[in-house]
């Protein structure tokens, strides 16, 4: 078992061991390349640079697949969560059918690295089936079988689903696959490390800066590289893509059917927020990998309700034995639609960025990977300006735009509103609380041993209010997607500092 970013362990993170690196920083060296993150758009990125003759160090502040990569249900797909009608419309027809070609490159990408490298991780190629339960859906369901095969997807209508739920109508789609994330990524991390790559776990990078030669600050000492990459989910800081950067949280099982009527393929409804299924061996024991209970981060006040609620929906319509594993994980939705991968705004040009992958991480990960080389290989590539961070879209995404930042304010101007309570002892055990004691406003938790830990409720990143996640043990922010665990250290971005930790003995004695 590995180190995850909550308290639930994903059926990935639960079935293999921690990654341990082969080879050592060198002191006093300057790499060509810094990348900070050790999920799989990191390692991918690092593997295609060191390859193709950088000298790269990868940063990652936990342990190889501790975040979001850990926490996917690693669907390969060509049909993305942002509609390609939608992409024509922001962007145009020709970034629609760019978008398209991007992420069928990506899925091939997967696969040779898999042939090249002659990796065990469950790959499979699959059909996905779209359905729609509702007349209503069914007119959504058509403008999405016309976008799709309009960017030369192959699409069409279906009589039949792989999944026993009732439906309208539904679509097939060719050319989708699934795998085992972590096992992918573990062994582009060796690939990496056998071409001369370095990794360096337990490190979290806290700033960089410089001009030709960039000084980076981590936990474990500084470095010197002349590029970095931040491959970090969201860039640490502040910066202008956390104003276009929507975080939300999704909720996934692995489940053990009694009848063994495991679905084939990838299938997804068209509710709000959607269902996902599809099937996966792991271990040789095969399991129902499904989701769904998306919400924006921070805002759902019990987020175990979330749990109970899917799993009574599968329970409806599969036969279950149990649920395996249950977890939540982390994305971020970009406001106009697509992905920010390039130089991250505001900073030199040898600060690059990949982050907004929405649903869609597996697949936008691996066209960051190829979008980043050629950057700082300085090689032509038509995707660059598709995916530019820079780019200036004054109607797409407009109103995503406004609704997200609206909050964000409403947030920092508020601060906390927090309940009242006479006495902490008030907490039940495994309570947690935005409070105000004695003129201080606290988060506090009362874990299972009924021990206390109190930290300041002001997320370290732009000054929000965090706020408890029951089922995750973690206090999230809803304004930018910061997460700390229950004594304040970072679990996700984009802070850079912990919550600070307040003593109830010092509070106690001063009131």
């Amino acid at each position: 078992m590995i180190g995850r970013d909550g308290a639930n362990t994903s059926i990935w993170q639960g079935n293999i061991d921690p990654y341990i690196p082969v080879n050592s920083a060198a002191a006093n060296k300057v790499y060509d390349v810094a990348i900070v993150g050790g999920g799989i758009t990191g390692i991918s990125t690092a593997l295609l640079l060191q390859k193709a003759g950088k000298q790269c160090i990868l940063f990652e502040a936990e342990n190889i697949c501790f975040g979001t990569t850990g926490g996917t249900t690693a669907h390969l797909n060509t049909l993305l969560d942002t509609p390609y009608s939608t992409i024509s419309n922001n962007f145009g027809e020709k970034f629609s059918l760019l978008v398209a070609e991007a992420v069928t490159s990506a899925i091939q990408l997967i696969k040779d690295n898999i042939n090249a490298y002659s990796i065990d991780c469950g790959f499979e190629d699959a059909n996905a089936f779209l359905f729609s339960e509702t007349q209503e859906q069914a007119k959504e369901l058509q403008s999405l079988y016309e976008s799709s095969a309009h960017v030369g997807l192959k699409i069409g209508y279906t009589n039949r689903i792989p999944v026993p739920l009732p439906f309208d109508k539904a679509l097939k789609l060719e050319g989708q696959a699934q795998f085992n994330p972590v096992q992918y990524v573990y062994a582009l991390a060796k690939a990496f490390e056998a071409a001369g790559g370095i990794i360096v776990q337990q490190c979290r990078v806290t700033n960089a800066e410089g001009d030709d030669i960039l000084d980076i600050e981590t936990s474990n000492g500084n470095h010197q590289a002349r590029n970095i990459v931040y491959a970090t989910h969201i860039p640490v800081g502040v910066n202008l893509l956390h104003l276009r950067c929507i975080p939300y949280r999704s909720y996934a099982m692995a489940i053990r059917l009694k009848d063994g009527a495991y679905p084939e393929g990838l299938c997804y409804d068209l509710q709000d927020p959607y269902h996902y299924y599809r099937t996966q061996i792991v271990n040789g024991q095969s399991y129902l990998i499904a989701g769904g209970g998306d919400h924006r981060t921070g805002e759902e006040s019990n987020t175990e309700k979330c749990f109970l609620e899917l799993e009574a929906y599968f329970r409806k319509y599969f036969d279950v034995e149990a649920i395996a594993y249950k977890w939540s994980s982390q994305y971020y939705e970009p406001v106009d639609g697509l992905p920010y991968i390039g130089h991250l705004p505001g900073h030199p040009t040898n600060m690059y960025v990949a982050t907004g992958f929405g649903g869609n991480g597996m697949v936008y990960s691996s066209i960051a990977a190829q979008v980043l080389k050629n950057l700082i290989m300085e090689e032509e590539s038509k995707y660059v300006n598709l995916f530019n961070p820079n780019r200036i879209k004054p109607v797409a995404g407009f109103v995503n735009f406004i609704k997200h930042n609206a909050t964000v304010v409403k947030d920092l101007i508020n601060g906390c509103s927090p309940e009242k309570i006479k006495e902490l002892s008030a907490l039940a055990t495994d309570e947690a609380k935005v409070v105000k004691y004695e003129d201080h406003k606290l988060a506090l938790y009362k874990d299972e041993n009924n021990n206390l830990h109190a930290l300041n409720s002001k997320c370290t990143h732009l000054g929000c209010c965090v706020s408890w996640n029951n089922s995750e043990k973690s206090w999230d922010c809803p304004c930018h997607g910061a997460r700390f665990d229950c004594d304040g250290k970072i679990l996700n971005g984009p802070a850079s500092m912990e919550l600070e930790k307040v003593s109830l003995l010092s509070l106690t004695k001063d009131g």
